[in-house]
């Protein structure tokens, strides 16, 4: 059993579903958050709710799809990156939601069964280790996590 694999799969679950150190995980900072709430822009020229879900969402998915072998695509600077809201509608919030926490479970399931040895081959499509990846992705999602938590806070005083 890899318990480095473990540990990392334990503090992606931690930062989206389970009692993370640093306060909140996503799923309570999302918690009553309505689609109109979601797409609202409290501040000015700052990604929406909706939109960091979506793009966390990114990050989850290419992750997954690079321990199948599936080399990353260039997202920085592309529309891939940040993901256009095309449905603003509550099934389509919902849906975002869903989306995102079943490619957590995923991501985490498969990073809890990569092998110890194979932390340190080389990303597909990337010049960094798996170790690196994994680690970056719980990182990427508590930070905008946090932003998630900022617009939580503009919202309820608008």
């Amino acid at each position: 059993m890899n318990s480095e694999s473990l540990r990392i799969g334990d503090q992606l679950r931690r930062a989206f579903t389970g009692d993370p150190w640093h306060g909140s995980p996503v799923r309570d900072l999302l918690a009553g958050i309505t689609a109109e709430k979601a797409r609202a822009r409290p501040v000015p020229s700052v990604h929406s709710i909706w939109e960091l879900v979506l793009h966390i969402d990114v990050y989850l998915h290419v992750g997954f799809e690079a321990t199948k072998g599936v080399p990353m695509p260039k997202l920085y600077g592309t529309g891939g990156d940040w993901p256009t809201l095309r449905d603003d509608s509550t099934p389509a919030w919902t849906a975002a939601q869903d989306r995102m926490f079943q490619n957590v479970e995923r991501l985490a399931q498969a990073i809890e069964r990569f092998d110890e040895a194979k932390l340190q081959d080389t990303v597909p499509g990337r010049p960094y280790d798996f170790y690196y990846l994994f680690h970056g992705i719980v990182q990427h999602s508590l930070y905008h996590g946090g932003q998630i938590a900022m617009l939580k806070k503009a919202l309820s005083v608008a």
